[in-house]
Order: C-alpha cells, then sequence, then structure tokens
C-alpha cells in the first residue's frame, strides 16, 4: 500500500498571504482600483434563485427519484453559485453597508434550505486571519477525521459525501469564535419562513429537489472538489493554497482564483482575474488545477493523499480575534 501522510505538516512560518499582500502591493500600488464593490453580485445571486425556485416549482408533481438526476446535473451549479455569492456578501464585497451584504447573503441562503450564511460569515473571516490554527479555522480538518478517513477511497468518497455534517462538526471546536447574534437570529427566522412556503405553495418534493442542489454541491460532485483544491496539499508538500483556472470558473463566479482571493480579500470577484493579470509574477510560479473533475479522482483514488494532507500552524501569529481580514486595505491605508 502506498503510504500517506499520518498527521498534519505543522509549519512554524506565518501563513503565505499577508506576506504576498506586502509585496505585491509594494510592487502594484495600482491594485487599490480592483478593491470596489459589484451590487451585481446581487442580481445575479436573485436570478439563481428565481432559477432554483422555478425548476423547484416544476419539479412539484413529478415523482420524486427525479429531483436527483436533475438537482445533480443542474442545481448543484445553482446552488454552488449561490454559495460564492454568499462568501461574496460574507467578505462585504455587494455594497457598502453591512446591513445591504448581510441581506444578500441571506436572500442567496434560501435556496441551500439551511439557515448557513451569516454563521459562514463568521467562521470564515477567521478562517482568513488564522489560517491552519487548529482551533480557530473550521476549514482545517478535525484530527478524528483524519484518522477515521486515512487514505481509503470509500472512505473519501463517503467524507465528501458527508462533508456538510463534518463542517458543521468542526465548527463545535472553534468556541472563541462568536456564533450567534442578530443576523444569524435573522438568517434563521428568514430560512424558516422560506422553507415553509415552498412545502405550502409547492410541497415536499419541490424542497426535497433543494436539498438535494445544496447537497451535491457541496459534496461526491466533481464540484465538491473545490474544498481538495483549495488547500490539500495536492500537488506539493509546501504550497499552502491553490487557485483553479478551469472553465468553472464562468458560472460560478471565478471561485478558482483562490490564492488571489487570499491575497487580496477586498477585491471582488469579478476583479480577481485581474489581479493576476496586473502581478502575474507573483501567481505564474504557483502550481494551480485546471480541471475540477480530474482533482475529483485524483482526491478519491490517489493513496498519498489523505485528509492529513493539509498545513497546520499552533502559533497565531499578531492577529487578534477582532481582525476582519481586510489586510490589503490596511496596508494601502497605513
Amino acid at each position: 500500500m502506498v503510504s500517506a501522510p499520518t498527521a498534519f505538516t505543522v509549519a512554524t512560518a506565518p501563513e503565505p498571504h499577508r506576506i504576498r499582500t506586502r509585496q505585491i502591493i509594494k510592487a502594484h500600488p495600482e491594485v487599490k482600483q480592483l478593491m470596489t464593490r459589484n451590487p451585481a453580485t446581487f442580481l445575479i445571486g436573485l436570478g439563481c434563485v428565481v432559477a432554483q425556485v422555478a425548476i423547484a416549482y416544476f419539479l412539484r408533481q413529478q415523482a420524486w427519484y427525479w429531483t436527483i438526476p436533475v438537482a445533480y446535473l443542474v442545481g448543484a451549479f445553482f446552488s454552488h453559485t449561490l454559495f460564492v455569492i454568499i462568501h461574496e456578501a460574507a467578505h462585504n464585497l455587494v455594497f457598502r453597508k453591512l446591513w445591504q451584504n448581510v441581506a444578500t447573503g441571506i436572500l442567496a441562503n434560501f435556496p441551500s434550505i439551511f439557515p448557513t450564511a451569516i454563521s459562514f460569515k463568521n467562521f470564515h473571516i477567521k478562517h482568513h486571519v488564522f489560517q491552519g490554527v487548529h482551533e480557530l479555522d473550521a476549514d482545517l480538518p478535525d484530527w478524528y477525521e483524519a484518522k477515521l478517513i486515512q487514505n481509503y477511497s470509500i472512505g473519501k468518497a463517503i467524507w465528501l459525501f458527508f462533508f456538510p455534517v463534518f463542517q458543521l462538526i468542526r465548527t463545535i471546536r472553534c468556541r472563541e469564535i462568536a456564533t450567534v447574534d442578530k443576523y444569524v437570529f435573522a438568517n434563521i427566522a428568514a430560512q424558516v419562513a422560506f422553507d415553509a412556503a415552498i412545502v405550502y405553495f409547492f410541497g415536499w418534493t419541490a424542497l426535497l429537489y433543494l436539498f438535494l442542489s445544496f447537497w451535491f454541491s457541496v459534496g461526491l460532485h466533481p464540484l465538491g472538489a473545490r474544498w481538495i483544491q483549495e488547500h490539500y496539499l495536492t500537488l506539493s508538500d509546501s504550497q499552502e493554497t491553490y487557485s483553479y483556472y478551469g472553465r468553472l470558473n464562468g458560472i460560478n463566479l471565478n471561485v478558482g482564483f483562490h490564492n488571489e482571493h487570499h491575497d487580496m480579500p477586498s477585491i471582488p470577484w469579478n476583479n480577481l482575474p485581474k489581479l493576476k493579470t496586473v502581478a502575474p509574477e507573483f501567481y505564474e510560479p504557483l502550481l494551480a488545477h485546471r480541471s475540477y473533475t480530474k482533482l475529483f479522482f485524483m482526491f478519491l483514488f490517489d493513496q498519498e493523499i489523505s485528509l492529513y494532507s493539509r498545513i497546520m500552524r499552533k502559533e497565531r501569529g499578531a492577529a487578534t480575534l477582532k481582525d476582519m481580514s481586510v489586510p490589503d486595505k490596511e496596508m494601502l491605508s497605513a
């Protein structure tokens, strides 16, 4: 049997992104022009919500099993794009006012059935600030996950299928991060009302379609390879973050430009390719993925890759829990 890592790779160096942020700003101060808001993101989100509700409507009187192929082949793509919009709203990249971004996230959350948009924001911002710090970065697998799944193909397939459950359980260990606020309650209330309306007007089959669209979009689906793409050590033992430059960026709002996003989290999705164009010397040397489907099967069947194929760090650095992950803006202001 091919050996796989049996422990996380522990790094003593700080996470690489803020270092590169400083270097890029020094070399290309014009990147400030890319730090804008994109209100069109709201309209794209609204369109995806309408599309998902429309498909749910047309499936309402079909046999329940028709929801499976439609959700896998169509709905998962709408649902994943909506997740990207929730992500943009979490970084306040849609509108200038906080409440408008919160409302955008809550709207985009509707077809996903579960009220996760605002909780995602609370945990995701800390992922940027404390990348790889086990007790603060919910993107990093738990030790029990890695030990349970190891490098077995069937285990990794089961892990991907139940990825939303594992992700939820991880948040329990991040006890220092505030998980409940007024926006979380607003998210819950709005989501319950939406779900109830779907069942009341369209029936349970429509709700099942929306649920499966969400479930496939973040799990055992080529789109689920995104979670492997971003920070798993698939192409190198030392490069901590990877971008994806494939065709799905066209419909998933450049979600693959992950190095660029971590380096400059104040740049909206539509300007991330421009950042790569402005500063090619920083991104061309980095390894990157070109196909989610190829990565999906690589992760499942390559026994040298396990859930331990991640970099973790024990030192938090100088950042505090109040850090809102806008290092690019802060450095430019300084």
